[in-house]
């Protein structure tokens, strides 16, 4: 049996050769049991000799050491779509401002703790990417702030005076006569404040408007409240609930471990026979996400579909309901 000592140092060397790394990796490269490598893993953790990541593959976070926090970004991949676009923007420009994103990004920036640091200037909240110094990121905010504005003058146009004519008479000094012009007031400008004009929202004849449909809430079954019990009675914590039909519930669950919590696509199916078809929706929608799939079933599992689980056994899994 490897020493613990032994296998630390075997770890850390396989980091340094191949850069962030999955518990599989380490697995191969020692010839030892996941369970184990995934028991080092902790403890190296623990000891702050190495990183562990936020961003999950599989459902299994990356393990990297200090200074190699740019190499973590070749798995942004793996993320969801929106937390993809959040990084890929977030890179981009380095420093972004939260209320200016759409909330789709906005809550993706949150998620994506590896690469996304918030920071506040003057009670507003903005995002640095990773390899920005927090300093910097500030001193760049404020010169935001403190840059004068160029304001441009508007003139009026300058109104020509009218000459007044001047009529001579023979033989007498010159005389003014000013002209007056009677019975027209002076029109006052009509000035359009801050030069902005209103515009009337064309309205079409044509279009008849939606009505805003009714959201009925459905009552729940009694196998969707006995799944739900069952899923916290086996330690499993409901995070976000997808849908639910009479005999399905299907929902994001989450599972406290040693290496921090590990989310699954959970379907909870009150079926007699589950088929491999079953599982291989379930694995696809799951790893769109991607996330771990986990179905919890009442009947039995077809011989087929035994096959395609064990083949897949590290992304899926699944368990008898015993209600």
């Amino acid at each position: 049996m490897m020493q613990i000592n032994e296998a630390h140092s075997k770890i850390l060397a396989v980091i340094q050769r191949r850069g962030p790394c999955l518990p599989i990796h380490f697995a191969k490269e020692l010839n030892l049991s996941t369970l184990f490598i995934s028991a080092f893993l902790s403890e190296l953790v623990d000891d702050k000799k190495i990183k562990i990541s936020s961003l999950k593959v599989g459902g299994s976070p990356v393990y990297f050491l200090a200074g190699q926090e740019s190499k973590v970004e070749d798995f942004y991949n793996y993320m969801h779509p929106k937390e993809a676009e959040a990084f890929l923007l977030l890179k981009e420009r380095k420093i972004i401002k939260d209320r200016e994103q759409e909330p789709a990004i906005r809550v993706a920036l949150r998620l994506i703790k590896d690469f996304s640091f918030g920071f506040m200037v003057d009670n507003e909240l903005y995002w640095r990417f990773h390899d920005t110094i927090e300093d910097d990121a500030r001193n760049k905010v404020l010169s935001w702030k403190f840059k004068p504005e160029v304001k441009q003058e508007i003139k009026e146009p300058e109104t020509p005076k009218k000459s007044e004519p001047i009529i001579e008479i023979a033989n007498s000094p010159k005389l003014e006569i000013k002209e007056v012009i009677q019975g027209k007031k002076p029109v006052a400008k009509k000035l359009k404040e801050n030069n902005f004009e209103t515009i009337k929202t064309f309205e079409n004849p044509l279009v008849i408007p939606e009505k805003i449909k009714e959201i009925k809430v459905r009552p729940k079954s009694s196998f969707v409240i006995k799944a739900t019990e069952y899923i916290e009675k086996i330690g499993l914590k409901i995070i976000e609930e997808k849908e639910y039909k009479n005999k399905e519930l299907l929902c994001i669950t989450e599972i406290k471990s040693q290496l921090g919590s590990i989310h699954f696509y959970t379907l909870a199916k009150d079926k007699k026979s589950i088929s491999e078809s079953d599982f291989i929706a379930l694995l696809s929608n799951a790893q769109k996400i991607p996330l771990p799939a986990f179905l919890l079933y009442t009947g039995s599992i077809s011989k087929k579909a035994s096959e395609y689980l064990k083949k897949y056994s590290s992304i899926l899994k699944a368990k008898k309901i015993e209600l």
